[in-house]
């Protein structure tokens, strides 16, 4: 499946989305782009330890934390590319759909773990830009 094919899959197949490194402050990206997400229909689930609520929604100190509340499809993360592996890892084990590393976000070694255990995976691509672009 081509990279266009992926994204067009999980847009498509996709509501709910678990944001890893979600802040609660309006001028970070991740908020912007978790906010536009919502404003769209999107189900925001807010991973970040340091907060109780974000955008409305329980926020949880982890992915799998979360999952255990929650039903998770998309995992998208917001955190250094050297973060990737244990929230892949985690996104594997909740059983998630897809794993998506925003714009400047890559670990090809993640990246395949998720794609062999079945999940879609996109990386270096921002979700709200190509949310806009199929909209």
């Amino acid at each position: 499946m081509s990279e266009t094919e992926t994204i067009d899959h999980i847009l498509r197949s996709c509501r709910t989305v678990a944001v890893v490194g979600l802040s609660p402050k309006p001028h970070r990206d991740s908020f912007e782009v978790a906010h536009y997400m919502q404003a769209q229909g999107w189900r925001i689930i807010p991973i970040n330890p340091n907060a109780t609520e974000i955008l409305g929604e329980k926020a949880y100190p982890s992915l799998l934390e979360a999952a255990r509340h929650e039903r998770i499809e998309l995992v998208n993360v917001f955190r250094n590319s050297a973060d990737v592996p244990p929230v892949a890892a985690d996104a594997i084990a909740i059983g998630a759909k897809a794993l998506w590393l925003q714009l400047g976000i890559e670990n090809a070694p993640a990246a395949a773990a998720a794609q062999a255990s079945g999940l879609r995976v996109v990386q270096n691509k921002c979700l709200m830009v190509e949310h806009a672009a199929c909209a």
